[in-house]
């Protein structure tokens, strides 16, 4: 049965390779299997070690004793051999003493196979046991003790070693062993068993020497240890490995199985993850007790948390707003039973940081697969963008209509500033006329001359600034021009300092004397400063105690601008901003257009500087207004700068 083909993938969803390592898990159990396999094959080469080792050591120790007894049991039969010799001297009665001494038939008896007597010139005296050859034979080669006789001549004693060694080798030894002696060539004169190969049995040779010269005692085991690769448990663990490799292949067809359902379901996951993630509509999942089981990523962005943090929550919920817990409560319950609009209700909530915000909120009944009810599905629209383009729109409604009455404005300021041009001109020429009279009279009221000299300046005073508004609102730009500022600013206070006193305000002014001569319109630069102080003498009109204004000026720490600050120590600007007191037709004073500030915002940004309005450190407002040293370098700095 083939396996089934693998779902098609959209490219953009395809599920990463996975690693090598997670690939190759289900050989894991194999691996696992074959170290175990190793280790208990070391064992049992290990065990095998051990047992040779420990064979070997007593084949070692045993041939150490054996030796020990061999050259005891040949040095006493040696000591015996010389006992004989020292009684055949005690009784020389001739060749038939030798067949009287009962030691001589009693080495006969252990192992000697003859003893021979040999006079001093190595003639045969006397030999037991008699025979047709003058001794008997023996099993393997032979050995000989000797002994020398007191009255000359020697006593031979001839021995089988064979039958020494199976006198002298305990049974259990025999058991164990098989034992020989070997002469130096490595020929063998006795043996306790026939020989036989020593097919990978371990043996131990020691030297016989003094006892028996240039022969060695070998000892060779009879039993052999086993390879570690022969017996059961070899046989065990090759069972048990090819186990493990047919459950391995069976687990591996079963986890490619599985891998493949796994990535199929992960394909699906993929799928409806993107499509919820690419939704703009939050979407939650409630069982029948109002518990949260899902909600997208979508949601958990509206109201700034992790999904994780969400999922499981029972009401109230902690985007809910706390002043309103009891009735979003009461909604809650309603919709739980069911009775929630179908079209949908709005609702407020609260992000993680405290912002409210509004939401569109649908409710659905949530059923498994059976058909059972079992909780409800949301789905929630965040109304801030919606709202935002509402306000958005309203506020470029009513700034249309700003512009509408600005430019009416404007064509009415023009309109009277040429009509204001000509009574001023006449005020002008008749004043140089009576002024002419006057000098013409022999004695000219001085008094006179100076009120009609201050009226003509005055006069020249109005017209230059009826000129320059109507200038500034048809679009002109400033005259620019070098002036001094700190006289532009005495000259503003000088023409309001009889009104303020009417107001009892104080004055002071905080000039800077090094300040330099900047390029600007000092006419429009001038009505700033007077509006500004105007202002603030309106604002301590009708404030009890000191009524306190500040004019200063000041240079920065570059010499790059200058800046002018109007300072009082009225009221305050009550919250409001720059912005807010700047915008067309807003005034704080009942009588007010509220174009003044936002005339004298537009004159300043014509001069390429700023203004800005905040409040006073001890109570107050400050007034302040920066402008550029050099305005030509202010604008191309601003024209390379776009």
């Amino acid at each position: 049965m083939s396996a089934p083909a693998d779902p098609p993938r959209h490219p953009a969803l395809a599920l990463p390779p996975r690693p090598p390592a997670r690939r190759g898990l289900w050989a894991l159990p194999l691996l696992l299997s074959l170290v175990f396999v190793a280790g208990v094959l070391l064992w049992l080469r290990a065990t095998e070690q051990a047992d040779l080792e420990e064979q070997r050591t007593a084949l070692v120790s045993d041939a150490l004793s054996l030796e020990t007894q061999a050259s005891a049991r040949i040095e006493r039969e040696s000591l015996l051999l010389k006992d004989v010799a020292t009684r055949l001297d005690h009784r020389s009665t001739g060749p038939q003493a030798l067949a009287t001494l009962p030691e001589a038939q009693q080495g006969l008896h252990r192992f000697w196979i003859s003893l021979t007597w040999l006079d001093a010139a190595n003639r045969l005296v006397a030999q037991l046991p008699d025979g047709p050859d003058g001794a008997r034979s023996g099993p393997g080669l032979s050995a000989h003790l000797s002994a020398p006789l007191a009255s000359g001549g020697t006593l031979v004693a001839r021995y089988s070693p064979g039958e020494m060694l199976r006198q002298t080798v305990p049974w259990w030894l025999a058991r164990k062993y098989d034992v020989r002696l070997l002469d130096g060539f490595d020929a063998v004169i006795a043996s306790t068993t026939e020989d036989r190969p020593l097919d990978g049995r371990q043996s131990w040779r020691i030297s016989m020497a003094p006892a028996l010269a240039d022969s060695w005692l070998e000892l060779t085991a009879r039993d052999v240890v086993p390879p570690w690769y022969h017996g059961l448990p070899v046989a065990m663990v090759a069972g048990f490995v090819a186990l493990i490799a047919a459950i391995t292949w069976m687990l591996r067809r079963q986890m490619h199985g599985v891998s493949r359902a796994e990535a199929a379901w992960r394909t699906e996951a993929a799928w409806r993850q993107a499509m919820e993630d690419s939704l703009t509509v939050g979407l939650r999942a409630r069982d029948l007790e109002g518990r949260l089981v899902y909600v997208n990523r979508t949601l958990a962005d509206m109201v700034g948390y992790e999904p994780h943090e969400l999922v499981g929550l029972l009401p109230p919920m902690p985007y809910w707003p706390a002043d309103s817990h009891e009735e979003i409560m009461q909604r809650h319950l309603r919709n739980m039973a069911g009775q929630a609009p179908r079209e949908g209700y709005e609702a407020r909530w609260r992000q993680r940081d405290g912002r409210l915000f509004d939401v569109m909120v649908f409710e659905a009944p949530l059923v498994d697969a059976r058909g059972v009810h079992i909780g409800w599905m949301g789905s929630i629209l965040d109304m801030t963008e919606r709202r935002r383009l509402e306000e958005r729109e309203r506020r470029q409604t009513e700034t249309m209509a700003h512009h509408a009455r600005l430019t009416m404005l404007g064509e009415v300021a023009s309109t009277l500033a040429h009509e204001l041009n000509q009574p001023l001109t006449a005020i002008a020429s008749y004043n140089a006329g009576v002024m002419n009279s006057m000098q013409k009279l022999p004695s000219p009221d001085p008094v006179v001359m100076r009120a009609l000299k201050r009226l003509g300046e005055q006069a020249a005073h109005a017209g230059a600034i009826v000129q320059r508004i109507r200038e500034f609102l048809t679009r002109r730009e400033p005259r620019l021009e070098p002036c001094a500022l700190n006289a532009v600013i005495e000259g503003g206070v000088a023409l309001l300092r009889r009104e303020l006193q009417r107001q009892q305000v104080q004055v002071l002014l905080q000039l800077d004397a090094a300040l330099p001569v900047i390029v600007a319109d000092a006419v429009l630069i001038e009505q700033v400063v007077i509006n500004l102080v105007r202002n603030a003498g309106d604002a301590l009109a009708h404030q009890a105690g000191e009524r306190r204004i500040v004019a200063g000026s000041s240079l920065s720490a570059d010499g790059r601008f200058v800046r002018i600050d109007v300072r009082d120590n009225g009221p305050g600007l009550g919250g409001l901003g720059i912005e807010a007191l700047c915008a067309p037709f807003f005034s704080t004073k009942a009588e007010g257009m509220g174009m003044g500030l936002a005339i004298c915002r537009s004159i300043i940004e014509a001069h390429h500087g700023m203004f800005d309005a905040t409040d006073a450190a001890g109570g107050g407002a400050v007034f302040a207004l920066t402008l550029p040293v050099d305005l030509s370098a202010s604008e191309l700095s601003a024209e390379e700068g776009t």
